[in-house]
């Protein structure tokens, strides 16, 4: 299951938003990018609704696999967590988040990369 489009993050600026002004946390597996929320930027994407909360964009490079389903899955694994465990309680947090996977065979391991996943959202104060 995807990610809702009112927790994407899209387009370039926004991209380059977060890498200028961001916080970094670092994993064995994965850093994150934690910024304050812009939502000026978003406005030329036609998005109407537009609420300002947690919104994650989650980059997994072809150097962790090479096989776009192998990607996906870890995304969408990702994904899942966050629509279970990101309650309405935590949705009014004005940050966004972009998550990057780094390189290596790990990727087979999904219990790893859960938890250092959910270990970096409570270091990142992203959750409670």
């Amino acid at each position: 299951m995807a990610l809702p489009n009112e927790m994407r993050l899209k387009g370039h600026r926004t991209f380059n938003y977060i890498h200028k002004n961001s916080i970094k946390y670092h994993g064995d597996l994965m850093t994150f990018k934690v910024a304050r929320s812009n939502p000026k930027i978003l406005l030329s994407h036609n998005l109407k609704n537009t609420p300002d909360n947690l919104r994650v964009a989650i980059a997994i490079s072809k150097k962790v696999s090479k096989k776009a389903v192998e990607r996906n899955k870890i995304r969408r694994l990702f994904q899942n967590w966050l629509l279970i465990n990101i309650q309405k309680i935590n949705n009014h947090k004005p940050y966004w988040l972009l998550v990057n996977l780094k390189f290596g065979d790990f990727y087979n391991d999904k219990n790893k990369l859960l938890e250092e996943f959910q270990n970096l959202m409570f270091k990142s104060h992203l959750i409670k």
